[in-house]
């Protein structure tokens, strides 16, 4: 249903959100170039990680001494947000608690998404907030775009590199079976250039814990690119499934647990914690650039 998405638009730029999941299905460049995966092998385009990013042990949280089930990425890209605000240009969108959310997660939050699209490119903003009066909100968010890949048609993947705006030599995090293990994984970046292979991905995701860059190029040799940038978020994953057509560009607030973690939830490393009235605010944008 027509009523189930939104369509805006400023010339430069047209793109979908649909009020599943406040997902990112569709983002046109003028000349009608599609820049969002269009799902396939990875059904998703852009899903919203929360009140977790990445796995729990075992799928199980332990909350006020009460075991919950949250698995992987949490349910906030399976549940329908409430429109805000639809126009021209943009959109905003609303989740909240409910006796849904509460049975499986058992905190009161509100979780407003804000995309706009201006001469420049799309903005994302999100705003989590505590409405509770009285107790905490420990959640972790995260945002998981899947942009085409080849970006230009008739170029090879391989063509293709992450450029970040600063070098990055802190080695990546290891993950096993969706959680951190301990140890070390080599950092493929080297002079703040990773040239793009689908074998970068063939033991998961790379996980940068404590990203230096706030912004990267997402770029063909021949020049074209994608100019990503991101605030708020304090983690950053690169992945894509072996054999698609797409790379995600993930700011995250927030992690996988820990192989060996097995407490209380909200002991959890990598998790928000908000206190009774406050809210957390991060976005990310994307433009075309050379």
């Amino acid at each position: 249903m027509m009523s189930d998405s939104h369509v805006f638009s400023n010339g430069r730029f047209k793109a979908r959100v649909a009020a599943h999941g406040a997902e990112l299905c569709s983002l046109c460049d003028e000349t009608g170039r599609e820049l969002i995966w269009s799902g396939g092998a990875w059904p998703r385009h852009s899903p919203v990680l929360f009140p977790i990013v990445g796995r729990l042990r075992d799928n199980h949280a332990l909350i006020d001494g009460l075991d919950y089930t949250l698995t992987q990425h949490g349910f906030a890209r399976d549940r329908v947000f409430r429109w805000v605000e639809r126009h021209e240009t943009g959109c905003t969108l609303v989740l909240e608690d409910d006796p849904t959310s509460r049975a499986i997660f058992p905190f009161a939050f509100r979780l407003t998404l804000k995309y706009t699209l201006d001469e420049d490119g799309l903005h994302l903003a999100y705003t989590l907030g505590n409405p509770d009066s009285r107790s905490l909100l420990h959640a972790s968010l995260g945002a998981h775009p899947a942009f085409i890949w080849p970006l230009v048609p008739g170029t090879d993947k391989t063509d293709h590199v992450l450029e970040f705006e600063a070098p990055e030599p802190e080695p990546l995090a290891v993950l096993e079976e969706g959680l951190i293990a301990p140890g070390e994984r080599p950092n493929p970046v080297k002079d703040g250039i990773l040239p793009l292979d689908d074998s970068l991905f063939d033991h998961d995701a790379l996980i940068f814990l404590h990203p230096v860059s706030r912004k990267l190029r997402f770029h063909a040799r021949t020049g074209e690119a994608l100019v990503f940038s991101w605030h708020g978020f304090e983690q950053l994953g690169i992945w894509m499934k072996p054999g698609s057509d797409f790379l995600c560009l993930e700011p995250w607030m927030g992690y996988s647990s820990p192989a060996d973690f097995d407490g209380a939830f909200e002991k959890k490393p990598g998790l928000l914690h908000l206190q009774p009235g406050e809210s957390w605010s991060a976005g990310w944008s994307v433009r075309l650039g050379a």
